[in-house]
């Protein structure tokens, strides 16, 4: 595998919230059912998977609003490891760019929820 592009994202949890408040319907615009389910209605859970979302967009050299928001999905594994699904404009991005695998790690604290994100490409390409 060769690295084709990282990105990395950074939100503020209490700027999040406002939005969150202003805006009650934007967990559903945003996240999927299965982002909300592991997100358990923690806004810094739901900051960090936003974060994960622009930081795709950035690893495949594209800005907001170049895909959908739902067509970026962060999934969590048994081991409780965060990935990254795509569905859709996304993924047919992600093909286009040559991306097979990205690998995602998210932190947050009360103050910040932070992804970073590393898209890798088949070297056989």
């Amino acid at each position: 595998m060769a690295v084709t592009g990282i990105g990395v994202d950074v939100v503020d949890v209490a700027r999040f919230q406002l939005a969150r408040d202003r805006h009650p319907r934007i967990l559903e615009r945003l996240f999927t059912e299965g982002e909300r389910r592991d997100a358990r209605g923690a806004t810094q859970r739901y900051a960090a998977r936003f974060a994960a979302k622009e930081a795709v967009m950035k690893s495949l050299g594209v800005g907001v609003g170049s895909v959908p928001w739902q067509s970026i999905e962060t999934v969590k594994a048994p081991s409780g490891a965060p990935s990254v699904r795509l569905h859709g404009a996304a993924a047919e991005l992600a093909a286009r760019r040559g991306v097979v695998r990205f690998s995602l790690s998210l932190t947050h604290s009360d103050l910040t929820a932070i992804a970073m994100v590393v898209a890798e490409g088949d070297d056989a390409r």
